[in-house]
Formats: C-alpha cells, sequence, structure tokens
C-alpha cells in the first residue's frame, strides 16, 4: 500500500500554490503603477508632500481592488476538488472498509451502489450499474455498465450495485484532467489590453513633448531642474486615472440592469466581453435541448392504438422515482389526457428498472382483472413476449434507424398475470430543443454572433439536434483533429467555418475555445455540467444555465438564473452599450490629453513659463477624469454587430480634435496674454489655464458622448449633473484664493466660459460630425 501510495499520490488533484503577498506586490509593477510611482519620486525630490500623499493613495487603491477581483478564481478549484472529497467502500485486507475517496490507490478494490458518487475511474469486474455521467460526458441518457467496462471518477450510480478494481486516480481520472483544466484555464481579459495600449500612446505623446521641451531648455540655457515641475505636469495629466474606475463602475451599473432580467455576471470584465464576443460555443444537453427525455413518436402493433401504448408504459412507470424515462411515459400521458379517460386502475406492485432485466414491470388491478405492464429495452421485452427470432430481427431495424436520428426505441407490452404478454407498441424518445433556442440562436446571428453547438454525442445525433435549431455544418471532433495535424492553417479555418463539432471530450471544449481565440475570435460558451468547466472558465464569456452544477456555476463568468436562453441577447446589448460608454471615454481622454500636454509643453517654449502650477494640473485632473465616470450611466445605442477594439479610426478622430483643441486654447491664451496681464502675474496665469482647460474639458465630453450632433440625444442625468458639478465647482476652487490660483474678475471667467462652449459645441463638434461620417460610412 505505501509502495503505491509513493508511486500514486494521494486521490486528489493538487493545487498550484500561490503566495497573496507576491501576487499582491505584482500589482504595483507595470506601465500605469510605474508612471504613478515616477510622479511620486518627484514629488519627494520637488517636496511636493501634498502630491505625494494622493498618488500614493491612488495607487495603494487601485492595486486593492484589482488584486479582490481576480482572487475569485481560486474558488471554481476548490469546487472541483471538494467533489472528490467522498467516501468509498474499499477492500483491505479481508475486510471491507468506508475510507475517504483520496485514500484510493490504483488496484483498490472498491463496492459501488445505487447514489454512490464514483469516487476514481473503475473497471467493474462483477455487477451491474447505471451510471448518470451527464455532467461529465453531457449524455443525456443513462448508460448501462456491465462486467469490463469503465466506470469515470465523478458520475453517479443511478441503481444497482457492483465491485470494481481502481485504475487511475486523483489529475490521471478523466474528471481529474478536467480539473486541472479548469487551473489552467486563463481568459484573456481584452480591457486590459486595451488600457495598457491607451496609457502607452499617452505616453508616447507625453514623451515626444518632453524630448522637445528638454532640447529647447538646453537651448535657452535654462536649468533642467527648472524642467522637472513641467515633467511632472505632463506626465500626471496623461494617466487615465479614472479608467478603471469608470470601467468598474459600468460594469456594476450593467450587472444590475442584467440581474433585473435573471443574468448573474460574476465577473465584471464579462459584460465588456460581450460586447465585443463574435463566435458563441453551446453545450447541446442541458443547453440547447431541455436535458429531460420525452415521448416523440407512437408505434402501435396489432389492434392497439397510440393511446394503448402509451397508457401501458404510463402504467409501468413510478412518478416517485424521477427516473427520466418514467417521468417522460408519464408526461406523455397527461398530455394527451389518457389518464382522465380510463377506469381507475390500482398498483398492486412495481419493479423499478434493474440493468440487469433492462425494464419495469408493474402488476396492476384494472376492472377486477389483474394484469402485467412492462416496457423496456426492445430486445429484452420482445423476449419476454417470447416473438420468434425474425420478429425480433425486424424491431431491432427500428430500433438501429432512430438511433442514428438521434432517438431512443422502447418496447411495451401487457397481459394477464399469469398468460402470455402481447407486444403493444413501441415508443421513440428524445431530448427535445429548449422552445427558446431557434429563436435564440436566430436573433445571435443577426446580432453577428456565430453559434458553435458542442456535444459529446455522434455525429448523426448531433446534425439532428443542430438542423432543428438552424444549424447545419456539424463536423465529428475527430477528424477535424486529425486534419488540424497536417495542416494547422487549415484547421483554423474548420473551426471557424463550422457550425458545431460532435463527439466531443471536455478536453475539446476546452481546446475549441483557445484555437477560436488564437484565431482571433473573443469567445463565449454556454454548459451545465462539470464537463463544460474548463472551457467556461477560459472563455471570455462563460455563461452558465439555471440548471447548471455548481462547479460550472463557478467556473462561468455569468450565471442564468432563469430558466432559457434568451436573456444572453440582453447580455450581449448591454454589454454593447456598456462599450459605446467606455469607448467615449477613451476618445475624450486621448484629445484631451493631446489639449493638456501640448498647450502646457508649447506655451513653455514660447513664453518660458508654467502656465499651470503642478497642483493645479493636479486639481483638474482629479475634478475632470472623475467627473467622466459618469459617462457609465449614460445614453447610448448598442450596436447591431459585435464591437472591436480596433479604434485607429476614432482614434484619428480623437487626435484630430485634440490639436484642434490646442490651438483654440493657445489663441485664447494669446488673447489674454494681452489683455489680461498674464504675464505680469503668475497666479492669474494659472488661473486663466485651468479654468480654460477646465471649461475645454466639460464642453468635450457633451460633443465626444455622441457620434453625432452633440444635441441628437440627451445625456443621462448624472452625466448632466456630473458637468455641472465640474464647472461650478472648478470655477469655485479659483475663488477661495488656494495656493498659486488667483481669482480673475467675473466677466473673465464668463469670457472663457463661452469661447470653450463654442470652440467645443460648434466648431470641433462640426469637425467631429464629418470626420465620423468620413471614416464610417464610406
Amino acid at each position: 500500500m505505501d509502495v503505491r501510495r509513493k508511486e500514486h499520490g494521494y486521490n486528489e488533484v493538487a493545487e498550484t500554490k500561490e503566495y497573496p503577498l507576491l501576487k499582491f506586490l505584482g500589482k504595483f509593477w507595470g506601465l500605469s503603477p510605474g508612471m504613478l510611482e515616477l510622479i511620486m519620486v518627484l514629488s519627494v525630490v520637488l517636496g511636493k508632500y501634498s502630491d505625494l500623499i494622493v498618488v500614493s493613495t491612488l495607487l495603494v487603491v487601485n492595486a486593492v481592488v484589482s488584486y479582490l477581483q481576480e482572487s475569485r478564481a481560486a474558488g471554481v478549484v476548490a469546487a472541483l476538488r471538494k467533489r472528490l472529497q467522498v467516501s468509498a467502500r474499499v477492500l483491505r485486507g479481508s475486510s471491507w472498509l468506508v475510507l475517504p475517496a483520496r485514500e484510493l490507490v490504483p488496484g483498490d478494490i472498491v463496492r459501488v451502489r445505487s447514489g454512490d458518487i464514483i469516487p476514481a475511474d473503475i473497471e467493474l469486474l462483477t455487477g451491474a450499474l447505471t451510471v448518470d455521467q451527464s455532467a461529465l460526458t453531457g449524455e443525456s441518457k443513462d448508460a448501462d455498465q456491465v462486467p469490463g467496462r469503465t466506470l469515470w471518477s465523478g458520475c453517479v450510480a443511478r441503481r444497482g450495485e457492483g465491485t470494481g478494481v481502481v485504475l487511475l486516480t486523483g489529475s490521471k481520472t478523466r474528471f481529474g484532467r478536467t480539473t486541472k483544466l479548469v487551473q489552467e484555464a486563463r481568459p484573456k481579459f481584452h480591457i486590459d489590453a486595451v488600457m495598457s495600449k491607451v496609457v502607452r500612446w499617452l505616453f508616447l505623446v507625453v514623451g515626444t513633448l518632453l524630448a522637445i521641451v528638454v532640447v529647447m531648455s538646453l537651448i535657452r540655457g535654462t536649468s533642467l531642474w527648472e524642467v522637472v515641475p513641467l515633467i511632472l505636469i505632463l506626465l500626471m495629466s496623461a494617466i487615465p486615472l479614472s479608467l478603471p474606475v469608470m470601467f468598474t463602475v459600468s460594469m456594476a451599473i450593467g450587472s444590475k440592469e442584467l440581474a433585473k432580467r435573471g443574468v448573474l455576471v460574476t465577473r465584471l470584465s464579462a459584460t465588456e466581453d460581450a460586447a465585443t464576443m463574435d463566435v458563441l460555443c453551446v453545450d447541446k444537453t442541458g443547453t440547447i435541448t431541455m436535458n429531460q427525455l420525452a415521448v416523440t413518436g407512437v408505434i402501435p402493433f396489432e389492434q392497439a392504438t397510440e393511446a394503448d401504448v402509451l397508457f401501458a408504459g404510463a402504467l409501468a412507470s413510478e412518478e416517485s422515482n424521477q427516473d427520466p424515462i418514467d417521468l417522460a411515459f408519464l408526461a406523455a400521458a397527461k398530455q394527451h389526457h389518457i389518464l382522465d379517460n380510463r377506469p381507475t386502475v390500482t398498483t398492486i406492485e412495481f419493479k423499478p428498472f434493474d440493468a440487469t432485466n433492462r425494464r419495469t414491470e408493474a402488476l396492476i388491478l384494472e376492472s377486477g382483472k389483474r394484469q402485467r405492464v412492462m416496457k423496456g429495452a426492445v430486445h429484452t421485452i420482445a423476449e419476454a413476449c417470447r416473438l420468434l427470432p425474425a420478429a425480433i430481427a425486424t424491431l431491432e431495424e427500428h430500433v438501429t434507424a432512430a438511433a442514428t436520428k438521434g432517438y431512443r426505441m422502447l418496447a411495451v407490452a401487457r397481459g394477464p398475470e399469469t398468460g402470455k404478454l402481447a407486444l403493444v407498441g413501441m415508443v421513440s424518445l428524445f431530448d427535445p430543443p429548449r422552445p427558446d433556442a431557434r429563436q435564440l440562436i436566430a436573433a445571435l446571428q443577426e446580432r453577428g454572433v456565430h453559434v458553435k453547438m458542442l456535444t459529446g454525442d455522434a455525429l448523426e445525433v448531433a446534425s439532428e439536434i443542430a438542423c432543428s435549431v438552424g444549424l447545419t455544418k456539424i463536423l465529428r471532433m475527430a477528424d477535424v483533429k486529425t486534419v488540424g495535424e497536417q495542416v494547422n492553417e487549415k484547421r483554423a479555418d474548420l473551426f471557424a467555418g463550422a457550425d458545431g463539432f460532435a463527439e466531443v471530450f471536455p478536453e475539446d471544449k476546452y481546446i475549441v475555445v483557445k484555437r477560436l481565440q488564437s484565431a482571433g475570435h473573443v469567445t463565449g460558451m454556454t454548459g451545465d455540467g462539470v464537463n463544460d468547466a474548463p472551457a467556461l472558465r477560459q472563455a471570455e464569456v462563460g455563461i452558465a444555465v439555471s440548471s447548471a452544477t455548481d462547479v460550472a456555476k463557478g467556473a462561468a463568468s455569468v450565471v442564468l438564473t432563469e430558466p432559457g436562453l434568451t436573456n444572453i441577447i440582453a447580455l450581449v446589448e448591454q454589454g454593447r452599450t456598456i462599450f459605446q460608454r467606455i469607448l467615449t471615454y477613451i476618445v475624450n481622454k486621448i484629445s484631451r490629453t493631446i489639449l493638456k500636454t501640448s498647450f502646457v509643453a508649447i506655451a513653455f517654449m514660447v513664453t518660458g513659463k508654467f502656465v499651470i502650477s503642478a497642483f493645479g494640473m493636479l486639481l483638474l485632473v482629479f475634478i475632470t477624469d472623475f467627473a467622466k465616470i459618469s459617462l457609465a450611466t449614460d445614453h447610448v445605442r448598442p450596436s447591431k454587430k459585435p464591437e472591436t477594439w480596433k479604434i485607429g479610426p476614432l482614434i484619428v478622430v480623437s487626435v484630430v480634435l485634440g490639436v484642434l483643441m490646442v490651438v483654440e486654447a493657445l489663441f485664447a491664451l494669446r488673447l489674454g496674454w494681452s489683455r489680461c496681464g498674464l504675464s505680469a502675474n503668475k497666479n492669474v496665469l494659472h488661473t486663466f489655464s485651468f479654468l480654460l482647460l477646465l471649461y475645454f474639458a466639460a464642453f468635450s465630453i457633451v460633443s465626444a458622448r455622441e457620434r453625432r450632433w452633440f444635441w441628437s440625444t440627451m445625456p443621462s442625468r448624472p452625466v448632466a449633473l456630473s458637468i455641472m458639478a465640474e464647472i461650478l465647482i472648478g470655477t469655485s476652487v479659483t475663488l477661495v484664493r488656494l495656493p498659486e490660483l488667483a481669482p480673475l474678475s467675473w466677466d473673465q471667467m464668463l469670457g472663457l466660459f463661452g469661447y470653450a462652449m463654442v470652440a467645443c459645441l460648434v466648431v470641433n463638434d462640426a469637425v467631429k460630425v464629418i470626420l465620423i461620417k468620413r471614416f464610417f460610412q464610406n
């Protein structure tokens, strides 16, 4: 025993150990944290301790929020590992013991009974079992297991009992490999990449201006120490301080709206990813289908009618057993009101399904006569009716033909208690599509989201289901993998071009998602079982249906709390709404960064003076940037196709608008320089520039929030109030005689206000509309 334990280890999946402190400290490494840390160093050198405190607080808060959000992933693996913590009946020596399943090693003899979770991959030696393996394989039908077959870890024994030998334990089992895939799955967060690109682009603009300023300073003989304050100002204005907060608020508001529609978002970035999602992989069982069998056809024999067949089948069923087949017969009989129109029947004895005889049987009392009714496997019932081999072979042909279309055939018989049974008829069972499945797929395709069905069913079954919901091109997974080994590029085309894949294993679902992602697709995945967990975790948008297991819900980023899938449409539209709000922020931030940095740098090169103080720029950044958080509530229209972060044309628009505002601001400075005495009073110059940039910031939001003319839609109430508050607070600050800010006269302030309003809402708005029409409507 000790030798086997040393060789194979415990029957559990080892979790990679992470050090929370190191993970938290990692949040202080990167471009955005680095820029904030550089500003902190410069603040210390210059003695700007108030700036140091503010920036330090900002850095720590951002690190804490990011760390807490990412820590949620650990719960997925914990849920899976908990499933392995079950007990097992083990033969040790000559005694049967009940031990924790983690103690099992290959070679152990174990006993499995009805209701047990299979504790490891086991080869059945004796007995017979019916096993529910839908959570692992995706099959909606129970699987009958006989000696020589393998019982997979994590499945549930529904009926029967047997003895087997342990083959594989821990991460080597199929269930364990699923757990390990969830550990390895790391979804791609597109907003993180976009935020990094925005910061890098802004840093490039600032760096270029700094280089020009340094060269000009050296040429003019200015000490570099005099340039350091400008460096501090420009770096501070370039950092999108409120972008992470605005993103989080946008996601939270969107999540609250979705919760009202039965959609629970467990990872905030999932709503943003839903906006860019262009492929949705859909698990068949429990997602496209109901995950419950239903009667789809009845073939009566001789003098019997369809009602007679369903009536006999219902009598041979027991609702309290909650057997899927029994429930299917009872539901069909109830739907056709068959039991209502028959004489009262009393059940004397009921024998539930058993793997050895493959049938259910009941002894009933009907009209004073004792009768036997039974239903089960066609071959079994045919033999019970003593049919000839030729007749049985004919029946088997019906079974085979139905199986190729995904139907399961059962036979029904009845007769006197001691006499010969008569074959009443056969019934086909089918796991039907959900009522909303076809509608959902059509609606998603109208919105540019391609749907792909993934299932462990045979190709014939999968194709039949797919066709019923509007999907046509279904491929066998093994064939795709074979082609992929030969031509990698063609494999990518097959993954992208197919409507779905059949005969898929859990590992394959995970691979499909990763391959689609590597081909540039933003991928969603729906599912309900343990077998779906790795793909749910890997997908940008992992969606667990309402009936999903705890493991699947833990792995998903979105959980549907109501039956059906139509709420996915709400998720997509809400995501695209949030995307437009974030895009407005980014475009406005780029144009305003160009305005602030270019204005301050060019003014320094021309006048040799800092037109705004470091304190004033810090105040401006906080007032204007955090006011834009209200954009998370703005009224926008979701697009009719998946969004994309390839926003080059919009960046061009924002750059043009930024350059235009620089020209307008410099012109205003030129007028104020001669008419307001700015050259003689440094504090008045700082206030003039502060208010000029403040009013440009406020009115540029009004223009940027709408892709058409700014009056095309009204801003939301929070946006309107925040813009007014920004103007009032910023103006009031200049009146209380803070350090380096001297009050302006009321006519000067009104002049700046009117100038910025006309520049942004008339000139710049017209330029914006012309550029957007050129880039997006040609």
